[in-house]
């Protein structure tokens, strides 16, 4: 009896192990998730311990507001607006207070917005006295016909909504004078009129910046946000990935994408929609589709993206030296990283 005792309770086990592997996933599916990054564009590795934790309390604080929100119920559209906000704020990242100059020492931001539950979406390229101008893209999804405004338009429009302004010089910091002042030392250096027209910067890093947000509600709907300053030194008013949606962001019913990184790249290969397209027809994961464009399709240091799709699940994928990011879920996921983990 001892023995059939035993062989049946083994077999229990081996049923009941089974079972919690089999339903694990569908137990430990979040409710909802959210991912967050500032950009490709990291410190040295050789950084001090400060100034990573500078960096690491940012993310913590925008994270934690967009996690604040989740857990209240909230849309995923309003977290990401809003999260992407702390971050325009934040001068440590290269959208709104912080953003990089261009080459005659003044500020043009760039900001979209995509609701993956209607396909709504909404940007501006080239704005230079809008405060967070994530919140202007928003207005031009939800009140005009359009989808992309720029420049004198974008202005005048924000304006007529009544969205914050501030003057150019509001988005000045000491530390990105000092990165346009060895860029254009760089330049001249070339001797060319046309400079840096197709060689990249010494360091990488400089092309680089951008924050941005993806999220899957309590509703399962997806949105994604994305903000930058574009490249350091940019001429000609050159428009990144950021505000081209499927470029640089992205959302739809089974994804939500945010990139960081050289926008031309990201414009070339349509980043942001190309790994929509692999979850919809090529039948990946999202982190199979992620690693595939980040790895196999984008160059190294082109930089890297952050995704969540409908269940929950959450990536973060580059390719560059490191990628400012958190990711957090309902199953008490909360995390954030500048180098590998």
């Amino acid at each position: 009896m001892s023995i059939r005792l035993a062989v049946a309770l083994s077999s229990f086990a081996v049923l009941a192990a089974a079972f919690t592997a089999c339903a694990s996933p569908f137990a430990a599916r979040p409710t909802w998730a959210i991912a967050i990054h500032g950009g490709a564009g990291t410190l040295e590795r050789s950084a001090s311990v400060e100034q990573q934790q500078e960096h690491r309390i940012a993310l913590e604080r925008a994270l934690q507001a967009g996690r604040e929100r989740l857990m209240r119920g909230e849309s995923a559209v309003d977290v990401v607006e809003a999260v992407v906000r702390v971050l325009e704020d934040d001068p440590h990242f290269n959208a709104g207070k912080g953003a990089v100059f261009n080459e005659k020492g003044e500020h043009e931001l760039d900001a979209s917005i995509m609701d993956g539950s209607t396909m709504a979406c909404g940007a501006v390229a080239g704005v230079r006295t809008v405060k967070n101008p994530v919140s202007l893209a928003r207005l031009v999804m939800e009140k005009t016909r359009h989808v992309l405004l720029m420049g004198e338009g974008a202005e005048h429009f924000a304006t007529l909504v009544g969205v914050e302004r501030v003057e150019n010089s509001w988005f000045d910091t000491d530390y990105r004078k000092k990165v346009l002042e060895e860029v254009l030392r760089e330049r001249k250096q070339q001797g060319s009129a046309l400079g840096d027209a197709r060689s990249a910067p010494r360091d990488p890093r400089h092309d680089y910046g951008t924050v941005g947000c993806v999220v899957r509600d309590k509703n399962g709907r997806l949105a994604a946000a994305t903000s930058t300053g574009g490249l350091t030194g940019k001429r000609w008013g050159r428009v990144g990935d950021t505000p081209i949606v499927g470029a640089g962001n992205y959302a739809d019913s089974l994804v939500a994408v945010s990139g960081t990184g050289t926008g031309e790249q990201f414009i070339r290969h349509t980043v942001a929609r190309s790994i929509g397209a692999r979850v919809q027809f090529g039948g990946q994961s999202l982190e199979q589709a992620a690693t595939a464009l980040v790895h196999g399709v984008l160059k190294p240091d082109d930089g890297g993206v952050i995704a969540v799709d409908r269940d929950g699940n959450l990536v973060a994928a580059y390719n560059s030296t490191g990628m400012y990011r958190g990711l957090a879920d309902s199953n008490g996921r909360f995390e954030v990283a500048i180098f590998e983990k």
